[in-house]
C-alpha cells in the first residue's frame, strides 16, 4: 500500500468515526432526524435491505462504497476494483478490510463478523453495476445496491452522499438492538471492584432501567445462593404496576407465594408513593416491602414518612428504605466472591431478558472488560 493510500484510509477512518459518533449520540438522545425521510423513503428501504441482506458481503459493500465517495468525491462509488477501467475507479477492498471490518468488530459484529468480505465470490467483479448482475445469486439485493450507489453518484450535490452515509450509520445503529452482546464476566471480583463497577454503571441516566437491572440481578443472586426466593419477577420500566398486574417494580416469590415487594426509585421516596405501595401490599397481603431509593426519603416529608413506617409496623407491615449501595454492600459480603461473580452475570442476563437499550447493554459489557 502506498503512502497516498494509507492517507486515504486514515481519512476514511476519521470520517467514519466522526459520523458514527454524531449519529449514534443523536439517536441515543432521541433527537435524530433521518436524513432521507420523508422524501427518500424508498432509498432508505433499499439501504435497510442491503444491510440485512442474506448475502453478508453486501452488508460491507454499502458503507464502504458510500464512505469512499464521501471522503473523495472524484471516485466512482460503483467501483470495487481499479480494473473497472472507468474514471474514478479505485480498489475499495483496502478501505473495507482496514476500516469497515474493524468498525464491525468494535460494534459486536453488527454487519456479520466477516474478516475479509471483499474476497468473497459476490464481489469478484470490477464494479457494482448491472453488467455483473448475472453472476450474483442474490439479484434483488444487488439491484438494491446499484440503486443506492446510482443515487449517490448521480446526486447534484456532494452533500447527498453524506446524508446517505448518515442514514447507513443510523440503520446500522438500529441493527445493534438485535445483536447479542457478549458479557465477559470475570472469574474473580472483589467487593470494592463490584461496588465501583455498579456505581459507574448506574451513574448514567437510563430512566431507571440500569438501577432496576442491578437490583433484580442482586435478588437473583440472593435467591440462588441462599434459597430465599425461587422466582424474581420484574416489570418493564415505566409500566404502571396496575397495568402489568404486579405489585411493585420487582416481586420476589418463594414456593408460589409472594414474599417481598421491591420498589426502585432513582429519586427520593415521597409519602404519596409510600402510601400507594402500602395499599397494594395490603390487597396482596404482603407484609414485607423494600424501597430502594437512591436519594433516600424526600427531605420535606422525612418526619412524616418515618412516623408512617413506625405506625405501619404496629399493624403488621415491615417497611425498609435504603439506597442500593448501602443495601447491596452487606449482601455482597455474604455472597462471597463466587456469589459476586454470579451477580455480575445476572446483570447481563437481566439486561438481555428485559430487552434493555443497546446503550445500556454495551455499557455493561465495556465495564466488565475493564476489570
Amino acid at each position: 500500500m502506498t503512502t497516498q493510500e494509507k492517507t486515504f484510509v486514515d481519512r476514511c477512518r476519521d470520517f467514519l468515526t466522526a459520523r458514527w459518533t454524531q449519529v449514534s449520540a443523536a439517536i441515543e438522545a432521541e433527537n435524530f432526524a433521518d436524513p432521507l425521510l420523508p422524501g427518500n423513503a424508498l432509498l432508505r428501504d433499499r439501504i435497510v435491505a442491503c444491510l440485512t441482506s442474506a448475502t453478508k458481503s453486501y452488508h460491507y459493500v454499502l458503507p464502504t462504497q458510500v464512505l469512499c465517495k464521501c471522503v473523495e468525491k472524484r471516485l466512482d462509488c460503483h467501483a470495487l476494483q481499479a480494473a473497472y477501467r472507468k474514471p474514478g475507479a479505485f480498489d475499495a477492498r483496502t478501505v473495507a478490510h482496514d476500516v469497515i471490518v474493524p468498525f464491525d468488530q468494535a460494534n459486536h459484529r453488527v454487519l456479520g463478523g466477516s474478516s475479509e468480505p471483499y474476497v468473497n465470490n459476490p464481489l469478484r467483479c470490477p464494479a457494482v453495476i448491472k453488467k455483473y448482475r448475472g453472476q450474483q445469486k442474490n439479484k434483488t439485493d444487488w439491484d438494491n445496491l446499484i440503486a443506492v450507489l446510482d443515487a449517490v453518484e448521480n446526486a447534484p450535490s456532494a452533500d447527498f452522499a453524506r446524508r446517505v452515509f448518515d442514514q447507513i450509520m443510523a440503520e446500522t445503529y438500529r441493527l445493534l438492538a438485535g445483536v447479542q452482546v457478549v458479557y465477559a464476566t470475570p472469574n474473580r471480583v472483589s467487593l470494592k471492584q463490584t461496588t465501583e463497577l455498579v456505581g459507574r454503571f448506574t451513574a448514567d441516566k437510563s430512566g431507571g432501567d440500569r438501577l432496576e437491572a442491578v437490583c433484580t440481578a442482586l435478588l437473583r443472586a440472593v435467591g440462588a445462593a441462599f434459597g430465599l426466593f425461587d422466582d424474581i419477577r420484574r416489570q418493564k420500566v415505566n409500566s404502571a404496576d396496575a397495568a402489568s398486574g404486579m405489585g411493585a417494580d420487582i416481586e420476589c416469590w418463594f414456593k408460589g407465594k409472594l414474599a417481598l415487594l421491591v420498589e426502585v426509585k432513582d429519586r427520593s421516596l415521597t409519602l404519596t408513593q409510600l402510601d400507594a405501595k402500602l395499599d397494594v401490599a395490603r390487597v396482596k397481603r404482603i407484609s414485607e416491602i423494600l424501597f430502594l431509593a437512591e436519594r433516600g426519603v424526600d427531605a420535606e416529608e422525612k418526619q412524616q414518612t418515618h412516623e408512617r413506617i413506625k405506625s405501619e409496623f404496629a399493624s403488621g407491615q415491615n417497611i425498609y428504605v435504603s439506597n442500593f449501595l448501602d443495601f447491596s454492600t452487606g449482601v455482597l459480603i455474604l455472597l462471597g466472591e463466587k456469589g459476586r461473580v454470579a451477580f455480575l452475570g445476572f446483570v447481563g442476563q437481566e439486561l438481555d431478558q428485559a430487552n434493555s437499550s443497546i446503550v445500556h447493554r454495551r455499557a455493561w459489557s465495556r465495564l466488565l472488560k475493564s476489570i
